[in-house]
């Protein structure tokens, strides 16, 4: 039997590019490790929450956005990700977690967990952002499921997200069982997007189609025009209505603005699903690395904050109604 012999200098190359790959690897391996990653939080210290039980017949579950940035760590490495045992940190993150209370809540029950949530300066690139927003969602899954089983008690509940916390109920959605999901009143989506990939293998994203309808999904997302949506939020997203008149065609709504002097216009576009807000004239655009003038982000909930109020009392009141 012939035998084939490689020449000595392609066995070089191959052992010198194999070791060089696998020393890469491990250079990779060990910086991954050596990131900086706070503790997780235990969802059974109350620390960990922010919690309004007002004895009420239905509850607020409510996910924060993004409130941090990129951070230097006492031994001076680099931080992406929130430690909610920070209280500077936690100042922020309760800001949040208050303010949405006091706007939208009302009487409701509301429970809001601290979490690891992602930075800022994950959003610069899309693939960055859904590395690093694994960790969050696991958080965020940990905490409703600590909520179901101890703090819930068993009530209707309101599933209420902006922007990453907008994400994290989409992903709650995805895998949430039917018999939890028979509780769900309604899903607020504010400032994110639901894909066709999203709603693929589950029935529990039903668009809403009007001002009371339960078991839905609340979805928008407000620019001056097209040309100032950011992809990353908006592009692909199959769910949205108009939250001032609650209609899913392109009838126009006309509100008086409760941040500015401004009686602004919103119509839903229909093709493109983007809420688009004419007579809004203050400068304010997203926030800085991936904001985009003329898109109000920002101003998702707090633009509606009144015609969002009212419509959670209401869907919350039917909800109660048809189960008695």
């Amino acid at each position: 039997m012939k035998r084939h012999i490689m020449p000595t200098f392609y066995a070089v190359f191959l052992t010198l590019t194999a070791t060089l790959f696998l020393t890469a690897c491990c250079n990779k391996k060990e910086q991954a490790e050596s990131e900086p990653i706070p503790h997780a939080p235990d969802y059974a210290d109350n620390s960990q929450w922010y919690i309004q039980d007002r004895n009420a017949a239905v509850d607020v579950f409510y996910i924060i956005s993004t409130e941090t940035g990129d951070y230097t760590t006492a031994d001076g490495q680099v931080c992406h990700y929130a430690d909610t045992r920070n209280d500077t940190i936690r100042a922020y993150m309760q800001s949040e977690m208050t303010g949405v209370d006091n706007l939208l809540c009302g009487d409701l029950n509301y429970f809001s967990p601290y979490y690891r949530q992602c930075t800022l300066e994950s959003f610069v690139d899309e693939a960055l952002a859904n590395e690093r927003m694994k960790m969050p969602m696991e958080d965020v899954r940990r905490s409703f499921d600590y909520y179901l089983k101890k703090l819930n008690h068993g009530r209707p509940f309101i599933l209420m997200g902006f922007s990453q916390g907008a994400a994290a109920v989409v992903d709650l959605l995805k895998q949430m069982p039917d018999s939890v999901y028979s509780r769900m009143v309604a899903a607020y989506v504010f400032g994110w997007r639901v894909t066709d990939s999203d709603m693929a293998g589950t029935s529990h994203f039903r668009p809403a189609l009007d001002s009371n309808d339960l078991g839905v999904t609340i979805c928008y997302n407000s620019v001056r025009d097209n040309s100032c949506a950011t992809p990353l939020i908006s592009d692909g997203n199959r769910i949205a209505i108009n939250p001032v008149n609650w209609c899913t065609d392109a009838t126009p709504a006309t509100l008086v603005s409760p941040i500015s002097p401004d009686t602004v216009t919103a119509t839903l576009d229909t093709v493109s699903k983007l809420l688009i807000v004419n007579g809004y004239t203050p400068d304010d655009y997203m926030i800085p690395l991936i904001g985009r003038d003329g898109n109000y982000h920002k101003l998702e909930i707090s633009l509606y904050r009144q015609v969002l109020q009212r419509n959670i009392a209401l869907r919350a009141r039917t909800f109660t109604e048809v189960e008695n």
